[in-house]
């Protein structure tokens, strides 16, 4: 089709080419065990290069995931399946020999959703611990691990969850996965960018003992390349063992698409109506790659994935899309410019409306929002000036006052963001006005370092004195690393995990270089 003809497509023309057929979701979610939803048995080989995964836990149940790809990096994009359907079994358990099964299904895998399944599996008891498996041609999938929220109005109990984002494959190894595994998280955030859309070749192939051939040094536009760029990603084992190890909750943030975009507008001079064709493309892939519901099915360019996870009475996490609907980027960063319009929003008016809703409504001790970019104020001019960064929420200061207003509104004793982007370690209080030092601290943000993004890094570098000329900001580490945290009713508990090399092996030993605690009532950091 040539440039001409894609210009001409109308938007209902357009969602038929890049949606997913009604038969493909229901038969990809799973069905009951006596189902039989018609596919073929066979495979070229084992399917289960790219791993298992679960994640949005509820009370009564989890979406589990696997992708059959018996020859992972195949360059179609297809990994090496036939395009047919394969029927894939899958089992819950509640021992890890699987001698106490308790949920039995069928999913279709189909080449229309790149032989991915989501099966969302019912019927489980809360706050409990399971494993799962897939079969599919005469194959068994290695076991995974998940968990059950705890039941709705169950009081007490402690959290262990862990923080990711940001893991650019090519510019290191996965290591802070393998430490990560061996916390033993209950549940995983991954806070965005799970694969990054630039070509790899010598020029930022850091991680040293691997090679790519050429079909991977290309920028990804199609579905085909998108696709895989998440299986070069998920080649890496440690990210196949922690997706194993826990049930994650997951959001996006700009490399899954482009750097830095923002809502239909890319930074690089496409065309709004082009790029939501490489949106929609991207979109799709996401889906197809992570263990997410129907309800985070893409429908084009457009795909619902903010959504609130429960855990009992102890936390409420609202996962925020702060990418797909926002303003776009202003052309002014001084601290008077165009992004303190009140107009502007990073989460647009539907969004915004739902979070600020459940925060009204949240009876549970902790409000957690699970987003992408740095929502304390950041000034990056060390002198007498100041300027900020318009990717991050100071890029869109309204929306920030009424997000932070409604906490202060609601009475929202105890807030907590976690956020990922920047590739540094970061511990900051959130302030009633950030201009006044002294004002009241009304939340607490942690932002966990990137997993592979930036390479090997370092305790300092060339952004430590911006970061911590700002006073509401405690802690700044610039190494490759994740945040643990131990949650429960009286206190949040948060060690910033760090690794001192990626580059040339995965054998780099674990830290704890900052340990912070967080009382429930008491908003802010003490360093425990």
């Amino acid at each position: 089709m040539s440039d001409d003809d894609r210009a001409g497509l109308d938007r209902r023309s357009f969602l038929g080419l890049t949606g997913v057929s009604a038969a493909a979701l229901v038969l990809g979610t799973g069905t009951s065990a006596s189902a039989a939803p018609g596919g073929e048995g066979r495979v070229p080989g084992d399917p289960f290069g790219l791993g298992v995964a679960s994640g949005d836990p509820e009370p009564d149940g989890v979406v589990l995931w696997t992708r059959l790809a018996p020859e992972p990096l195949a360059g179609d994009g297809h990994g090496g399946m036939p395009l047919r359907p394969v029927t894939v079994e899958y089992e819950v358990a509640e021992d890890e020999r699987f001698r106490r099964v308790v949920r039995r299904g069928r999913a279709l895998a189909s080449a229309e959703l790149a032989h991915s399944v989501h099966p969302e599996v019912r019927g489980l008891r809360p706050g409990r611990e399971y494993f799962y498996r897939f079969r599919a041609g005469g194959y068994l999938s290695p076991a995974g691990r998940t968990r059950t929220a705890p039941a709705p109005h169950q009081r007490g109990g402690t959290l262990s969850l862990a923080l990711a984002s940001c893991q650019a494959w090519y510019h290191g190894h996965f290591t802070a996965y393998r430490h990560l595994a061996a916390d033993d998280p209950d549940l995983v955030f991954f806070l965005g960018d799970y694969i990054y859309e630039y070509a790899i070749n010598a020029g930022n192939l850091w991680r040293q003992g691997v090679s790519v051939g050429p079909v991977h040094d290309a920028e990804t536009q199609t579905l085909e390349q998108y696709r895989l760029r998440y299986a070069l990603f998920k080649s890496d084992p440690h990210l196949r063992a922690a997706h194993a190890r826990a049930p994650w909750i997951v959001t996006w943030d700009d490399h899954e698409v482009q750097n830095n975009y923002a809502d239909a507008h890319s930074q690089y001079g496409i065309s709004p109506e082009d790029f939501e064709r490489r949106r929609a493309v991207a979109y799709r892939a996401y889906y197809e790659n992570l263990p997410l519901r129907r309800t985070s099915l893409p429908s084009g360019p457009d795909m619902r994935l903010y959504r609130r996870t429960p855990w009992g009475t102890l936390a409420d996490f609202h996962v925020l899309d702060t990418r797909q609907y926002r303003d776009n980027v202003p052309s002014d960063t001084t601290a008077g410019g165009e992004h303190t319009d009140p107009r502007r929003s990073i989460l647009g008016e539907a969004q915004e409306g739902w979070l600020l809703d459940g925060l009204r409504r949240s009876r549970a001790t902790w409000n957690v929002l699970a987003q992408q970019v740095v929502m304390a104020q950041i000034d990056r001019d060390t002198g007498p000036g100041r300027t900020f960064s318009m990717d991050q929420w100071d890029g869109f200061t309204a929306s920030r006052d009424r997000v932070l207003g409604a906490v202060q509104r609601e009475g929202v004793d105890n807030l907590v963001v976690f956020t990922g982007d920047i590739h540094r370690h970061v511990a900051a209080e959130l302030k009633a006005d950030f201009a006044d030092p002294s004002s009241r601290t009304i939340g607490t943000e942690l932002v966990t370092g990137s997993i592979g993004s930036d390479g090997d890094g370092a305790p300092t570098d060339g952004y430590t004195g911006l970061w911590l000329s700002n006073p509401h900001v405690r802690f700044y580490d610039g190494r490759r690393g994740y945040v643990h945290c131990r949650l429960d009713a009286t206190r949040l508990t948060s060690e910033f995990k760090v690794v001192d090399y990626i580059e040339r092996d995965d054998a780099a030993a674990v830290s704890t270089v900052a340990r912070f605690v967080t009382e429930a009532g008491n908003p802010g950091l003490r360093e425990a």
